[in-house]
């Protein structure tokens, strides 16, 4: 069954902020993948997903989010700690991924970029995707310093 593409324009906007932190991550590829734009940490069969954005008012849930790959225990603290604003996904929430909302007022996008590097630092090290990356703890997601404030 093809998935028909699902591009809103609330959802066009949420992937001009996430594209170009995919694009910095080593071997990072966007695809369209079950209707959505969907990210994978290498091109073919080597590449495995490590987050998705979503319009979901195809399921009538009306949320527009990020899903995203997260190691044991973070699912749980996350929605557990900010119910407003992380949630239990369909489809994938049963093996750990968080969905993060990003339509409520004064989204994070420093966070929401921490979340994608997280994931795809997670997927790369568990799947030996090749990438180097540092592993990734159990903990929130880091929070990147505001611009200006960023090391070298």
């Amino acid at each position: 069954m093809t998935h028909p593409v699902v591009l809103t324009p609330r959802l066009e906007a949420a992937l001009g902020r996430v594209r170009p932190v995919v694009a910095a991550l080593p071997g990072a590829v966007e695809k369209i993948s079950h209707g959505s734009p969907t990210f994978f940490t290498a091109e073919g069969r080597a590449g495995r997903t490590f987050a998705s954005l979503h319009d979901e008012r195809e399921w009538f849930e009306g949320r527009l989010c990020l899903w995203f790959a997260a190691p044991d225990g973070l699912q749980e603290a996350l929605v557990s700690g900010a119910p407003d604003r992380f949630f239990v996904p369909p489809y994938v929430g049963h093996r750990g991924w968080v969905g993060l909302r990003l339509d409520v007022p004064d989204v994070d996008w420093d966070e929401v970029a921490g979340c994608v590097e997280d994931a795809h630092a997670f997927v790369a090290a568990r799947r030996g995707a090749g990438a180097r990356v540092a592993p990734v703890s159990p903990a929130a997601p880091r929070r990147r310093p505001p611009a200006g404030r960023r090391s070298p």
